[in-house]
Parts: C-alpha cells; sequence; structure tokens
C-alpha cells in the first residue's frame, strides 16, 4: 500500500478504495467484518434469498454479545427472541465457514472488546460491524465504523462497502490529566462542548499529549464515544504503545510479517502540513470527573458543579425541560449526593481490566451501600480471568460485590440486565437516552472511579475524595 501526503484518515481511506463514483460514493474494501446475533440472521438471509455465498469467510469474525445472560451462561437462554438469534448466528456462522465464538466459547464477549485482545484489530485496517461502537477499533489507527443490516449483507456478499467519504476533524486535547480524571472524563468533556451532533458527518483524529499517554484501553474508551458526538468515527495514530499491546496477540502478525507490519504501521500519522476541515483544542487542566444529568450524551458537567440553565445550552427550552422532567432533575441542582440505586460497570466502553483495576482502587477496603444493586460485568471471558488472577475478585467479594458472566449486559437492556423504571443507574456504558437501560430507567453516564464511587456511598460522589 502506498501513501500520499494528509492526514491519518486519508492514508487508511485511499488505500482501501477499489473504485471512485464521480459525483458519488467510494467502493471501499473492508479488511475486518465483526458480526453479532443481533444484525445478523437478516443479513444472512438476504444472502440465502439471493443464492449468494459469502467471499471472504477468514475476514468476518462471529461473537455473541448483545443477548446473551451475565449469569448462568451454561443453561438454556430463557427469552425465546434471545434463543433464536444465538442459534441462527452459530447455525450461519457453521454454514458459511465463519469462525464463530458461542456462549461459553472462551474467547466469548463483547465483539469490540474480543477483537482488539486477540489481535484481529490491527492498524491501518478498516474495519466495520453492524453496531454503531465499532468506533472502538480505531484507537489502533483504523477506520472503524456501525453500518446497517443491508450493508452487513454487502459485506459478507462482496467483503465491499460504498460510502461517501467523511469530512476530517482533529480534536487535541493538551496536557496532562489530574488525579481521578480517567479517559471516559476526557470522551464525556469533549461531548459536552461539541453537543451530542458536533462532529455529525466527520471523521476524528484524537491528538496531543492526553491521548499518546492514554494507554489501549483509555484509547478505545475515547474512540468508543466518538459515535456520541455524531462522528462517523474517531481514531488514533498507532504508536509504541500500540504495538506493545499487540506484540504476541494471538491473531496478530509474528516474525518476519511482523516487523513487516511495523515498518507499515510507522508511517500511519498524519503530516504535519496535513489539513482538516475543523480542528478543535482544549486544555487537560480544565477536566474533571464528569457525570451526565440528561437523556443524551452530551448533557454532561464537571461532577462538582450544578446543572446548567437551559439558556446557557445549545438544547432548545422545551427538549431540555423534557430531558430534565424524565429525570427528576432541575436547572442549578448539585450532581453530588443525589442517590443513586444501581449502578453498571462493564460494556464496550468500559468492561476492560483496566476499567476493574479503576473500580477496584476505589471500593478496596470498603462495603457496597446496601441499597445499591450493583452489576460488575467483564467485556470477555479474558478480562474475566485477568479479574480473578489480579485478585481483583476478592477484593470485589470482600467489599460485597458479585461479579457476572461477559456480555453487554445494561447497556442497552436487550437481556434480562434492565434498570427499573425510575431507578437511578451511575452508568460506564455509553447512552443515557430515554429507555436506553430498560423502559423508564434514568442513567448517569460515569467513568468507573465515579461508578466505584457510588456504589459504595449510595450517592453521587467525587472519586476524588475517596483515592
Amino acid at each position: 500500500m502506498t501513501n500520499t501526503s494528509g492526514t491519518l484518515f486519508d492514508k487508511v481511506w485511499d488505500a482501501h478504495v477499489v473504485r471512485k463514483i464521480e459525483d458519488g460514493p467510494d467502493v471501499f474494501f473492508i479488511d475486518r467484518h465483526f458480526i453479532h446475533e443481533v444484525t445478523s440472521p437478516v443479513a444472512f438471509g438476504g444472502l440465502q434469498s439471493r443464492g449468494l455465498g459469502v467471499m471472504f469467510a477468514n475476514k468476518t469474525f462471529a461473537t455473541a454479545d448483545h443477548n446473551t445472560p451475565t449469569i448462568n451462561q451454561h443453561l438454556p437462554v430463557q427469552d425465546p427472541l434471545s434463543a433464536n438469534q444465538l442459534k441462527a448466528l452459530e447455525m450461519n456462522s457453521a454454514k458459511y465457514g465463519i469462525s464463530h465464538w458461542g456462549l461459553n466459547n472462551p474467547k466469548n464477549g463483547i465483539v469490540h472488546v474480543v477483537g482488539p485482545e486477540n489481535g484481529i484489530t490491527l492498524p491501518g485496517m478498516t474495519i466495520v460491524c453492524g453496531d454503531s461502537h465499532t468506533s472502538t477499533h480505531g484507537a489502533f489507527g483504523a477506520i472503524a465504523f456501525g453500518i446497517g443490516t443491508s450493508e452487513v449483507e454487502m459485506v459478507l456478499a462482496s467483503q465491499c462497502i460504498m460510502q461517501p467519504k467523511p469530512k476530517k476533524m482533529r480534536i487535541n486535547v493538551y496536557g496532562k490529566l489530574g488525579k481521578g480524571i480517567t479517559a471516559k472524563d476526557v470522551a464525556l468533556y469533549i461531548i459536552s462542548k461539541l453537543t451530542a451532533a458536533g462532529a455529525t458527518g466527520y471523521f476524528v483524529e484524537f491528538a496531543g499529549e492526553v491521548f499518546e499517554n492514554l494507554s489501549m484501553e483509555g484509547r478505545m474508551t475515547v474512540c468508543n464515544m466518538s459515535i456520541e458526538m455524531g462522528a462517523r468515527g474517531g481514531m488514533i495514530a498507532p504508536d509504541q504503545t500500540t504495538f506493545a499491546y499487540l506484540k504476541g496477540k494471538d491473531k496478530a502478525p509474528r516474525g518476519e510479517a511482523w516487523e513487516k507490519a511495523l515498518a507499515y504501521w510507522n508511517t500511519l500519522k498524519t503530516d504535519e502540513d496535513a489539513v482538516f476541515d475543523k480542528e478543535y483544542n482544549f486544555d487537560a487542566a480544565d477536566i474533571e470527573p464528569m457525570i451526565t444529568f440528561g437523556t443524551n450524551p452530551g448533557m454532561g458537567m464537571g461532577i462538582s458543579k450544578h446543572i446548567p440553565v437551559s439558556k446557557d445550552t445549545a438544547s432548545g427550552n422545551a427538549s431540555y425541560e423534557k430531558s430534565l422532567n424524565y429525570m427528576g432533575f432541575h436547572e442549578d441542582d448539585a450532581m453530588i449526593g443525589k442517590k443513586v440505586d444501581y449502578v453498571f460497570i462493564g460494556s464496550c466502553t468500559n468492561g476492560r481490566i483496566e476499567d476493574f483495576r479503576a473500580f477496584a482502587s476505589i471500593i478496596k477496603g470498603r462495603k457496597k451501600a446496601e441499597h445499591v444493586t450493583a452489576w460488575v460485568v467483564p467485556g470477555s471471558h479474558i478480562v474475566e480471568q485477568q479479574i480473578k488472577d489480579e485478585g481483583i475478585l476478592d477484593i470485589l467479594t470482600e467489599a460485597g460485590f458479585e461479579l457476572r458472566q461477559p456480555g453487554c449486559s445494561a447497556c442497552l437492556a436487550m437481556n434480562d440486565d434492565k434498570i427499573p423504571a425510575g431507578k437511578y443507574a451511575v452508568s460506564t456504558s455509553n447512552r443515557n437516552f430515554e429507555g436506553r437501560q430498560g423502559p423508564g430507567a434514568r442513567t448517569m453516564l460515569a467513568s468507573p472511579l465515579v461508578a466505584a464511587a457510588a456504589a459504595v456511598t449510595g450517592v453521587v460522589t467525587d472519586p476524588r475524595e475517596l483515592l
């Protein structure tokens, strides 16, 4: 692959264009296609009805995650729709020769967790999945984005997709993060500044000292949340942190292939003279632990602040009032001290080992608040094993928490993990829409540290007071 001068995004995109359509989309080659049980059955049905096969089965990877229960995974799945979708994924994968990590497979887990941890996700790749948070994989310097069911069918049949090239945005965050500030706080801070639609039509590159100093887990969290400001996806240039994370992973290149890959990966950076359509600069010193107070991820604030009054926001008065009414909050309320009923740590946003280490750092030596129900859900069986191996399970158990089994869990309420109507949940997931975690559920998005502080105090608490 040859690179021309330009942004990281340009270099990866242009290397994958099979054909340009004048005044139309690009025909775009896909290196990795992830599928799960929710968006794939209809796509496979379309293939069958048209008598088509899967063009490159070795480039498609299937895992069960959305509908999976997070307890008793060895038992038959009780919900008939979930059971049918899980069975369909298994059967379709077998029929077309696709790698399938179903329930109880030691490599099973959330699609955007298992891809990177097994080295399936690599720099410079194009990656799609019928799931909006596919943007997670951009942390490796890949172009990764979610697609619809008809596009899933298109990729299965042709390994290509038709896409107009998005505009380019760069978001720079300079300086060093303070104590108790995590990648999730950085993401929520940026979204609060740009709004939930502020990057619509753009692919975002995250740059600057803060992102260079983040772990791969932290970078994945940021890129995961890029979709929540309307972006098509987000990406971070690969560097030594990326290469160290990937080296030795199951599906990563080895030997001579590794050296050849490294030579290419080192070219994947934005040239100094490259131009972006839009650029933003932020100072790390302005970021504190964040929490959302409304019904979209852009309605976030520093945890020590008060809920903004409508005239100071980008929302219309009516929609702002509707959002606060749904949450049972009021303008100028303090968030600190608000009661919490549920705490959820997990999801493709914060279900990696680093997140559970952070959670454990707060709860160690403390006890879970009696009235709080806590769902602690690893993103994969590999993460689950790390939690046990590192002694984090012992800390959880001592503090009164139970470790559940891998899955999307309470992120989107497609399984049994639903927040009851009217109850408040501090959640490390990615969306706080009305009903996202269950009909009538009230969600406050936050980092694992903020979630842990809420779990042990029973109210919204600044984690810096407990560190």
